[in-house]
């Protein structure tokens, strides 16, 4: 396996990229194809040691920024890494995508080059969410900021699909994302979904409530883009503020900073469980191979477990069984 990762896009550096990358591959034996500026990815592993890894370097001389306009920026920098990235899993000669840079560009890129399977209408960012009971999965995280029932249902199957790579779990329960769980509640949106889903085959449990999700009331959570991507960014920013308040306030007398020492082993383990560097990346699914979309901000920690999902999500043929499993309901659908 060739998982081609786009090295030159992510706030961090190049640097971080290789790293990453270095430590996956040695880790997997797989080989990852850096994607960037040769000269400057080539000066960046000479000063490293492979250790067992297969590394190779694909020059792409030009990057998008975080701040240009996504579609437009992939058009006129076909040189780009992103881009690079992605003609080369088009062409065969990589079997996945990853990229930490510019989330608009990754997508447009991904659909330009790699385009949709067959029978889904939109794809989405399928975002691992941390709940007490383990992990639930949210989609879509921002593909999309309007969307149809039908989108909904698609992302609902593609959900349960990689949900069940990732855990194991044979039939995962969806939830639909909504403001009460009586099937009444909610927009136009959110009501002709749950009809849909309803008859969808699916291990559909009804609405959930936004305070649902992390208490992992269902395995996979629907909604359009923009909800989505609310909820993604509200959830970072609360665990962040949360662990800050706590600080504080075991540092406001010596009692409670004793205390903290003593319970500072369980606090490690709620982070780490809440640290979305430990998922590295979130699949764009609903396109003809692999695409893993990793925060801008990853450093080499997220890169090494983005590039370990975008395998793993290669090997468990999540791409093929969303293949299938969408002819197979179009079939059913049409009553053939």
């Amino acid at each position: 396996m060739r998982v081609a990762l786009d090295a030159a896009s992510g706030d961090l550096g190049p640097e971080v990229c290789v790293d990453g990358a270095l430590r996956a591959s040695a880790e997997t034996g797989e080989e990852v194809a850096l994607v960037g500026p040769k000269a400057v990815l080539e000066g960046i592993l000479s000063a490293r040691s492979l250790d067992g890894a297969r590394i190779t370097v694909v020059d792409a001389p030009d990057v998008i920024g975080m701040n240009e306009h996504p579609a437009k920026a992939v058009r006129q920098k076909p040189r780009s890494s992103v881009v690079v990235a992605c003609e080369m899993v088009s062409r065969g000669e990589a079997d996945a995508v990853v990229s930490p840079g510019n989330t608009g560009a990754t997508m447009a890129a991904s659909l330009l080059k790699i385009q949709r399977i067959k029978g889904i209408d939109r794809p989405a960012i399928a975002i691992p969410m941390p709940t007490v009971s383990g992990v639930s999965l949210l989609l879509d995280g921002g593909a999309n900021a309007e969307s149809r029932p039908q989108h909904l249902l698609q992302f609902a199957l593609m959900g349960a699909i990689y949900y069940s790579s990732l855990t194991g779990v044979e039939n995962p329960t969806v939830g639909l994302l909504s403001v009460g769980e009586e099937p009444e509640k909610g927009n136009d949106l959110t009501i002709e979904a749950h009809k849909l889903l309803l008859s969808s085959g699916l291990n559909f449990i009804g609405n959930v409530e936004g305070r649902d999700i992390p208490f992992g009331k269902a395995n996979v959570i629907v909604c359009d883009g923009f909800v989505g991507n609310v909820v993604l960014k509200f959830a970072e920013g609360m665990g962040r503020a949360l662990f800050d308040m706590i600080r504080e306030e075991i540092g406001r007398s010596l009692i409670l900073k004793l205390g903290g020492a003593l319970a500072r082993p369980a606090f490690v383990n709620v982070k780490r469980r809440m640290d979305d560097r430990e998922y590295g990346g979130a699949p764009l699914l609903g396109v003809n191979k692999v695409t893993m979309i990793a925060h801008g901000s990853s450093d080499s920690k997220a890169i090494y477990n983005a590039v370990k999902a975008a395998i793993r999500t290669k090997q468990y043929g999540v791409t093929e069984q969303i293949q299938a499993a969408v002819q197979d309901y179009a079939q059913r659908t049409s009553g053939v």
